[in-house]
This record gives structure tokens, sequence and C-alpha cells, in this order.
């Protein structure tokens, strides 16, 4: 069985990935977004809890069975080398995870998936095109100062630790404008149009 072409779609804290990802869902497109899945997976997937408790004890999930992000970022923050152990429980079941919905959307011309990191395409990982999403940086901390309760200073230390736009731009095949004067609609559009005829050698 075929798999469908697979596009990446990433982008810097408040460049409006998450949009450019609704509008794709909302063409018909099924969208798998990794941050939050993975989230989801260390709450709910009994390996991930069993192993992460072994490695970093029982307070790493709360009395109601949460995962205790707090606790665990305080652990693994300055530790490299711990922070290596909890990815290598927690990235190869997220990884089978994406490789069963990839199945499980087998007819679809193409699927999205959108997360924060992202290598190039087939750089470790199955996608056939990587997309990032750019906006300018004042206008992302002014998008996250209405979204969220963070302050300015906060918002520009995450950007300061996220990759740099220049770098992020070294792994795209394309780049989508969302500073509020392109239209961001018919970008999606052209994109879609490209995709769903499953070219791989674009």
């Amino acid at each position: 069985m075929s798999l469908p072409l697979q596009i990446g779609i990433t982008g810097g804290i408040g460049s409006g990935k998450s949009v450019v990802c609704k509008l794709f869902s909302c063409l018909g497109i099924p969208v798998y977004n990794a941050d939050s899945r993975a989230k989801w997976l260390t709450n709910h997937n009994q390996q991930i809890i069993n192993r992460v408790v072994a490695l970093l004890g029982r307070d790493s999930y709360d009395a109601e069975g949460r995962y205790n992000t707090s606790y665990v970022s305080s652990l693994v923050f300055n530790n490299d080398d711990l922070l290596k152990k909890l990815n290598a429980i927690i990235h190869p079941v997220v990884m089978q995870d994406t490789a069963d919905w990839v199945q499980n959307h087998a007819t679809s011309p193409y699927v999205v998936k959108e997360a924060a990191i992202m290598n190039k395409a087939g750089d470790r990982n199955s996608l056939d095109y990587v997309v990032v999403v750019e906006a300018p940086l004042e206008l992302r901390v002014s998008r996250i100062l209405q979204r969220d309760k963070r302050s300015e200073d906060e918002i520009r230390a995450i950007v300061k630790r996220q990759v740099s736009d220049e770098d992020r731009k070294k792994v795209a095949d394309f780049l989508i404008n969302n500073d509020e004067e392109s239209a961001l609609i018919p970008q999606v559009l052209k994109l879609h149009d490209i995709c769903k005829m499953g070219d791989r050698s674009i």
C-alpha cells in the first residue's frame, strides 16, 4: 500500500503555523500535531509512564496521574544527559504513533504534520517536504501577548531558545509568509494544489 505525501509544517512561536494547519484541515487534509500528541501519549501511554517514573521518580506524575511538566522540566533543564534519556523514552513512541496515523490516512493525497522542531525532509524523518511559516518578530510577540498569559520578557526568552529564523529557512522546501500583509489563503491554496498531485520530485 502506497503512503500519502507527507508534508511537515513548522515555524517559530507566534508565526501562525497552527492557523495554516487549520486551513489545510478545512481543505479536508488530515493534520497531525506532533507536540500535542506527544503530550497526550506522555499522559496516557503506559509504556512511557512506567519508564519516565523509573527514570525520574514518582513525582513525574501528580496524584491524579497527570504528567508533572514543571517537576520534569526542573530536572532536565540543565541536564543534557537526563534530557536525552527522557527523549529516548518518548520520541520512539511518538514516531510509531505518527507512522500508524499516516497508515490510517493512506487514501488521502497528502497529510500534514505540525511540529515546533523539524529536520530537513528525509533527515531522520519520513517527510517529503517541509513548509516553514514565517512572520516578523515584533508581530509574533504581539500575537502571543494577545493570546497567552505571558510577559513580553518571557516570550522573547522563548524565541531565543527556539531555532533561529535563518536556520529554520535552511530546512524549508516552501515558505508561507504570514505577516498580515501577504494574503495567507492563496498561499495555502497554491501549496494544496501542488501537494494533492502527490509528486515527490518537486
